[in-house]
C-alpha cells in the first residue's frame, strides 16, 4: 500500500536500502536522474507530450482521461517491473514533482502489495536539495598544473593513503582537454553530472579536507555548478610546476595509441586558438607519426592558457611545488608535504 510523502532528506536515506523508482517519461530520466533509480516510466515520450497538450488546451479532467487511456495496455508491465526490482515488498518513487504520475504509480504498485513512499516535490525538490547541498563551503583542495603533469594519476595515489578525493574527470568521463574524449564513454549531462557529483560528496567526511583537481568551468560538455566551481577559485591550490619535456613522454604514451585520424579531429577543435600555422604543423605531425612534435605544439597553448586562467585565483591560496621528475610517488609525496602547510 502507499504510505504518502516523504522528505528529500528522509527519501535520500531510505534510498541506501530500498529501491528507487523513476516514473518520468525516458527523456527526463535521461536528462538527468537520482543516480540510483531504475527507469519505470507512467507514459514515453509521445504520451507525455499528447498529454499535456490536452492538459493545456481542455484542462485536467480530459487529460487525466487521456493518460488513463494511454497508459492502461502497459499497466501489467509496469507492475510486473515493479514487483521485480522491489526489495523486501518495498519501492520509493517520485515524478517531476511529486504529483500526479507518482502518486498514480504507487497506487498501481499497492496493487501488488509493494508499500510505497513518495518524494514530496518529486525531482525538483531533489535538484534544489543537492544544488545548495554542493553550495557548501568545505576544506578542499585543489590540484593543479600544467597538462601531462599526472594530476589525476597523482590523485588516485593521494587516495591510497586515505586522502579523501573527487576525481571531477572521472564523474564528467573527460580529461578536460580537446583530446579528453578520446578513449571515453559518452559524457553525462550537465544535470547527471552534478547528481553524481552529489552522490560522491555526500559521503566525505565534512570535517577533513578532500581533493579535487584543477579544471576550468566546463569539462568537455559538462559544465560544474556555478557554486561549487566558485567555491574551487577561492580554495588553496597546489601547482605542480614540471618542465615540458618531462610531460611529453608520458603524454605519448597515453595519446598515440589512438588512430590518427581522431588525434587530427582533436587539434581541429582547438584551431582556432592555436592559430592556422600551429594547427598545420600539428596535423603534419600527426601523420608523419612525429606525436612528440604534435604534442609539443598543443602543449604550448595549453600552458599558456593555464597559466592565464591562474591569474583567476587567490595567489595568496596558492603553493607551487617544483619538480624534475615524473615519478607518481615521488610527486605525491611533495604534493602531500606542501598540503601540510596549509591552514585552515
Amino acid at each position: 500500500m502507499a504510505s504518502g510523502k516523504i522528505t528529500v532528506e528522509r527519501f535520500l536515506k531510505l534510498g541506501e536500502s530500498i529501491p528507487i523508482c523513476d516514473v518520468r517519461s525516458p527523456s527526463e530520466f535521461n536528462a538527468g536522474h537520482i543516480p540510483a533509480a531504475v527507469s519505470i516510466p507512467l507514459f514515453n515520450d509521445t504520451e507525455r507530450e499528447t498529454i499535456g497538450i490536452i492538459y493545456k488546451m481542455e484542462g485536467r479532467i480530459p487529460a487525466i482521461v487521456e493518460g488513463l487511456r494511454q497508459s492502461a495496455h502497459s499497466m501489467s508491465l509496469k507492475l510486473e517491473e515493479a514487483l521485480r526490482i522491489a526489495g523486501n515488498g518495498k519501492l520509493l518513487v517520485y515524478c517531476w514533482r511529486g504529483g500526479m504520475r507518482s502518486e498514480t504509480m504507487a497506487w498501481l504498485f499497492s496493487l501488488g502489495d509493494i508499500e510505497t513512499e513518495v518524494l514530496e516535490g518529486g525531482y525538483k525538490s531533489y535538484r534544489h536539495y543537492i544544488l545548495n547541498f554542493l553550495s557548501e563551503k568545505r576544506k578542499m583542495i585543489v590540484l593543479g598544473g600544467l597538462t601531462g603533469s599526472s594530476k589525476s594519476h597523482i590523485l588516485r595515489h593521494i587516495e591510497t593513503s586515505g586522502k579523501q578525493i573527487v576525481d571531477l574527470e572521472g564523474l564528467a568521463n573527460h580529461k578536460g582537454s580537446a583530446f579528453g574524449s578520446l578513449g571515453q564513454p559518452s559524457q553525462p549531462t550537465t544535470e547527471q553530472f552534478a547528481n553524481l557529483l552529489f552522490e560522491k560528496w555526500k559521503q566525505m567526511d565534512r570535517s577533513l579536507p578532500f581533493w579535487v583537481e584543477d579544471e576550468s568551468r566546463n569539462i568537455g560538455s559538462v559544465f560544474m555548478p556555478d557554486n561549487f566551481y566558485v567555491n574551487m577559485q577561492n580554495t588553496p591550490t597546489i601547482i605542480l610546476i614540471m618542465n615540458s619535456k618531462i610531460r611529453i613522454p608520458r603524454l605519448m604514451e597515453e595519446y598515440s595509441t589512438y588512430p590518427p585520424e581522431s588525434l587530427k579531429a582533436s587539434i581541429l577543435k582547438i584551431r582556432k586558438r592555436l592559430g592556422g600555422d600551429n594547427t598545420r604543423d600539428a596535423v603534419d605531425a600527426v601523420e608523419k607519426g612525429d606525436f612528440a612534435r604534435a604534442i609539443e605544439i598543443t602543449l604550448n597553448y595549453y600552458d599558456k592558457a593555464y597559466m592565464f586562467g591562474l591569474k583567476k585565483k587567490n595567489h595568496e591560496n596558492i603553493i607551487y611545488v617544483e619538480t624534475d621528475c615524473d615519478d607518481i610517488e615521488t610527486n605525491s609525496l611533495k604534493v602531500l608535504d606542501a598540503a601540510d602547510r596549509i591552514t585552515w
